[in-house]
């Protein structure tokens, strides 16, 4: 099932080319905020929502998706998880690095059709990062890896946008910029997908394909980056963990540039970026990461 926010922020499913307008099985859910609602129907899917959902997307008459009428699937989640340096960049690395994470600014998503807005950071350079998002469907607290699994309640695409080049190693500020999220265009329930680790995830700017790389390659893999992630801080359901990215592709996004995401099963996510400084770096991939990522050199 791929969930979906809609013109002012009713929730719908996609079916085919068209979503199903979801809002009148909703209406009984107490919610001040998308994102409340959204959690609400994460928590009591299985036991409330799920055959409701599916017998209204049988029998109702779908309106046509528009673009740009699609927002954040999860508009302020509760957490982001972000993990840090977790793929084997294409097997270069023979194990994978010391498990770590950073917290990323729920404040930082934006959905399809947004624009990220590069800020006036002195930064060396923004770069994308395409990662799968795993959206946490039941509370997840000291959680074993071999039932991590029944803690997923979907995935949704996002791009890590980073600053690099500020000073230090603070996360925060090069991650957590307003816009510096992009997620969607659908949330995707688990039991739409087949296998977590062959998922290809590819992004593309201004058309020409940068990032193309598989969740096989990843060295943490899910179910400890869950059991090691909730370990330290409980998670809930409409929480986000995101998995990080394989560093072969990087490049520059700046002024004017279109982005998107695509990872299998999991719709294409479409974004442009505005800079009002209009700074300029050379386009296409930065070798450099990639390589000093890998370890060679």
């Amino acid at each position: 099932m791929k969930l979906v926010f809609f013109d002012d922020n009713k929730l719908g499913l996609i079916k085919d080319n068209t979503v199903v307008d979801l809002s009148g099985l909703v209406g009984e859910i107490n919610a001040p905020t998308p994102q409340d609602l959204i959690n609400t129907v994460i928590s009591e899917f299985d036991s409330r929502y799920r055959a409701r959902f599916l017998l209204e997307s049988e029998s109702a008459a779908g309106i046509p998706l528009r673009e740009g009428n699609l927002h954040a699937p999860l508009p302020r989640p509760g957490q982001i998880v972000a993990m840090a340096a977790n793929y084997l960049e294409n097997g270069a690395l023979a194990e994978p690095r010391p498990i770590n994470a950073f917290f990323k600014s729920p404040e930082s998503v934006i959905g399809n059709g947004d624009t990220v807005v590069i800020p006036p950071a002195p930064a060396t350079i923004f770069h994308h990062e395409a990662e799968l998002g795993i959206v946490i469907g039941k509370v997840a607290e000291n959680v074993p890896a071999d039932q991590a699994e029944q803690h997923i309640f979907g995935y949704v695409n996002f791009i890590d946008v980073s600053a690099r080049g500020l000073g230090g190693v603070s996360f925060y500020w090069g991650k957590s910029w307003d816009t510096f999220g992009p997620m969607g265009p659908y949330l995707v329930t688990a039991d739409e997908v087949e296998d977590n680790h062959k998922l290809q995830v590819k992004l593309w700017v201004n058309n020409q394909l940068r990032q193309d790389y598989n969740t096989s390659d990843m060295g943490h893999k899910i179910p400890r980056i869950i059991e090691w992630a909730s370990s330290i801080v409980r998670l809930e359901p409409g929480d986000l963990v995101i998995c990080g990215t394989n560093h072969q592709g990087l490049g520059p996004v700046q002024n004017g540039d279109s982005v998107e995401i695509e990872t299998d099963g999991l719709g294409k996510l479409k974004v442009s970026v505005r800079d009002n400084l209009k700074r300029a770096w050379p386009a296409g991939i930065d070798k450099e990461i990639g390589d000093r990522v890998a370890g060679r050199n």
